[in-house]
Formats: C-alpha cells, sequence, structure tokens
C-alpha cells in the first residue's frame, strides 16, 4: 500500500511555523488597524462636537455682549461705565459708538465662527468703514486694541488699521477697490 502525500513535501515542521506567524501576524495588523480607524473617526467626532461647543460659547457670548450694549445704549447712564474712549463724546455718540461696537463685534464673530474667510471679513469691514461715525469709533477705541496681542481680533484689528490708512490715502471715490483684501 502506497502512503498519500498531502502536498507538504518539502516544507519542514519550522516552515509551517513561520508561516502560521506570519499569517497571525497579518490577522493581528488588521484587527489593528480597524481599531486605528475607529480611534480615528471617534477623534474627528469629538473635535467636530468640541467645536460646535466652541460655536456655541461665542454665540451666547455675542448674543450676551448685545444684551449689554443694549442696556447702555437705552440707559445713558449705564452708557457712561462703557465710556473708554481716547476723547470725550457726547451722549448721542457714546450711543452710536456703541452701536458700531455691536456691529463689528458681529463681524468679527462671523469670522471667529468660519461663516466668513479673512477676504470676506475684509470686504464687509470695507464698507462698514465707509460710514464716518464707525470710523470714529474706530480711532476712538485705537487704545483699547493696543492692549490685544496675538489673538484673531488683534490680528483683524491691524487689517483694519491698514484698510483705514489706505481708504484715506486713496485717490478715488472707488471705495469698494481699495487695499488688497487677504487671501482666504
Amino acid at each position: 500500500m502506497a502512503t498519500q502525500n498531502t502536498g507538504t513535501r518539502g516544507l519542514s515542521t519550522a516552515a509551517v511555523c513561520g508561516i502560521g506567524a506570519a499569517a497571525g501576524a497579518l490577522a493581528g495588523l488588521a484587527v489593528q488597524r480597524r481599531r486605528l480607524k475607529a480611534l480615528r473617526v471617534r477623534l474627528e467626532n469629538m473635535e467636530r462636537t468640541a467645536q460646535a461647543q466652541r460655536h456655541a460659547n461665542l454665540a451666547n457670548q455675542q448674543r450676551q455682549h448685545w444684551e449689554l450694549l443694549s442696556k447702555a445704549i437705552d440707559d445713558p447712564e449705564l452708557a457712561e461705565v462703557l465710556d473708554l474712549y481716547e476723547v470725550s463724546v457726547s451722549p448721542k455718540q457714546r450711543r452710536q459708538y456703541l452701536f458700531a461696537n455691536t456691529l463689528y463685534t458681529n463681524l468679527l464673530l462671523y469670522y471667529r465662527i468660519g461663516n466668513l474667510d479673512k477676504e470676506e471679513f475684509f470686504k464687509h469691514v470695507r464698507g462698514m468703514f465707509q460710514n464716518p461715525i464707525v470710523r470714529e469709533y474706530w480711532y476712538a477705541t485705537q487704545q483699547q486694541r493696543a492692549n490685544l496681542a496675538d489673538t484673531d481680533e488683534a490680528e483683524l484689528g491691524l487689517l483694519v488699521d491698514e484698510l483705514l490708512q489706505n481708504l484715506e490715502e486713496a485717490d478715488t471715490e472707488e471705495w469698494w477697490v481699495v487695499g488688497e483684501p487677504p487671501s482666504a
């Protein structure tokens, strides 16, 4: 009677064990890859949640800012508390400046939450600062902005300062073409 060979002829036990170890290692790598992918997805979800929470916090802060400024706009005695301007201003000017602050802060929030990129922010500011009262407000609050450092608000403030300088030096009435918008 002849013995039947199952096809392992010439393979040693060590080789068979090596193939088994390699298969086990590949299976282990596949499991590890699935775990890493699951962790990556979980991390991305956590980052989206954190960003959504930051946006919600900014929106709440904006709402509170508006409520406080509204009270000051409506009540001249409360508005005196916010009178930190470089120049003396009348109650009417103070109310106008508080409203200008609200407009600018709203635009800043839109930028911070990603509804505007820097170029769009620039274009909106360029239009907003066509109003002489808004310009007066900006100059009257210059010292307050000087205290900002290394923030997006400080960076955008410098952008506005440069834009205003360009607008004042421009030889054209076509204000919408003055200044070079930053690249997004």
